[in-house]
């Protein structure tokens, strides 16, 4: 079993129980489509890192853990992907949701799930929606995904580059010219943000890097 798996089997024991395996058996499949090449188990093994780490830094408490409803949206967010397709997160959403009920989550808890799941198509764009505090309108489960679906921004600059051409390669059906075109405005859109990563943490410990790689890319871009 690789790293990822185990990692991200252990994260579904400790909100499912031991006895639901089957599901994240399903999920993992879906992580390892051959069509893949960024939106893997591996990108989800980072997510649930950076919850981790989010979740201790903002509570102060070396022992403090994500809740079990964002963890679950982290598992599922990008279950169902297909660059092709505009509705991955309602339907990864969707299969979140018919899980959870399945192993005995209550309506109200799938349906948090689902919303934060839906929380990460375009990673609230509209820069109005975080609010003074940097917090994702009040949710502070949903700055955390938020942040930690887009932690790889601020990575070294190899990891940053696979990133980028792990997510290129998923495009793969997208010429070259439409893919800058359409790179371009999604780099520019980020840095445009009034603030890149929602919680103190990240923006603290990861924007300055992430903006100098967003920065490096767009260079690139402009070359090609």
């Amino acid at each position: 079993m690789t790293q990822p798996e185990t990692e991200i089997r252990a994260a579904w024991r400790h909100i499912a129980g031991l006895h639901h395996d089957g599901y994240m058996d399903d999920v993992l499949i879906r992580y390892a489509e051959p069509h893949r090449h960024y939106h893997t188990a591996t990108h989800i093994m980072f997510v649930l890192r950076h919850l981790g780490d989010i979740s201790r830094a903002s509570r102060g408490d070396h022992s403090a853990a994500p809740s079990p409803e964002v963890v679950a949206a982290a598992l599922y967010h990008d279950a169902i992907y297909d660059a092709r397709a505009d509705d991955n997160e309602a339907r990864s959403a969707d299969l979140a949701a018919s899980d959870l009920d399945s192993v005995g989550w209550s309506h109200e808890r799938c349906s948090t799930v689902a919303a934060l799941v839906m929380a990460t198509a375009g990673h609230l764009a509209d820069d109005a929606a975080v609010d003074a505090d940097g917090d994702a309108g009040g949710d502070a489960d949903r700055a955390m995904l938020l942040d930690a679906d887009l932690a790889i921004l601020g990575a070294e600059p190899g990891a940053y580059l696979a990133y980028v051409n792990g997510v290129r390669a998923e495009y793969g059906h997208v010429d070259d010219d439409q893919w800058r075109a359409g790179r371009t405005v999604v780099l520019q859109r980020f840095l445009q943000r009034r603030r890149l990563f929602i919680t103190d943490f990240m923006h603290d410990a990861y924007a300055h890097r992430a903006h100098a790689n967003i920065e490096a890319e767009l260079a690139a871009l402009r070359a090609e």
